[in-house]
């Protein structure tokens, strides 16, 4: 449906739509424009377009992404909450920074034991005198604050926890997501379990066979010992 390398959309049937957010959070620039990169920026504005074309009651939402722009992000976040459908959203890799803003949108959130999260505060770059830095430090935090919010009504956590976790710059693995709220479920290699399984039943089966085949092959040396015994007998009498 879009053809965006990296952010690309995939009908899997009349039920569910696949996003992929494989690339940065993040508006193209003039730099994007005149050279003909960017093609792993996602944007909301693009965003918006595909999401329009989504004719499915269930969107599942597949993130492996550094982050990027908090604008863009916020955006992101919003654009998703006000689908009418179910949102799911998936930790494929990394989501980070506003990539794991995005993550929060969903009603089902899913964190596999592979998936980390990563949290912190908005950066910014700034020159200029002592009023300039102290503006920016102020801006920062206001910037940041929305995000703060969104992970506070999503997790349950208290505001002062969310923005210790901001100021470590933290990383969250799948467990740590399922215990502090930011994911819903944990998802686990269920192909390697079934062929553990798998592995376990099939040397259970050769076991028992050979247990039966030893059973058999001694029941087969009594029975001979036995003829050979009467055997012996009968010609003594003889």
């Amino acid at each position: 449906m879009n053809e965006n390398k990296y952010l690309n959309f995939r009908k899997v049937d009349e039920n569910e739509t696949e996003l992929f957010i494989y690339g940065d959070i993040r508006k193209k620039d003039f730099i994007d424009r005149w050279f003909g990169t960017g093609e792993d920026a996602t944007d909301a504005f693009t965003l918006k377009d595909a999401l329009n074309a989504v004719d499915t009651p269930n969107l599942t939402v597949r993130i492996n992404s550094y982050g990027g722009s908090v604008s863009e992000g916020l955006a992101i976040y919003s654009l998703l909450q006000d689908f009418k459908g179910h949102v799911k959203t998936i930790v494929d890799g990394f989501a980070c920074s506003a990539a794991s803003v995005i993550f929060m949108a969903g009603d089902t959130r899913v964190v596999p034991e592979s998936g980390l999260l990563m949290i912190h505060n908005a950066w910014s770059c700034v020159e200029g005198d002592s009023n300039a830095m102290k503006k920016a430090a102020e801006d920062l935090e206001k910037i940041t604050q929305p995000s703060v919010n969104i992970y506070v009504s999503k997790t349950g956590q208290t505001e002062e926890t969310i923005k210790a976790m901001m100021d470590r710059e933290e990383w969250i693995t799948s467990k740590e997501a399922f215990e502090l709220g930011f994911a819903t479920t944990v998802t686990k290699n269920d192909s390697a379990k079934q062929s553990l399984e798998s592995n376990y039943l099939f040397n259970l089966v050769t076991k028992i066979k050979n247990l039966e085949n030893k059973l058999k092959e001694k029941e087969e040396s009594i029975n001979i010992v036995k003829e050979d015994s009467w055997e012996s007998f009968f010609n003594r009498k003889k």
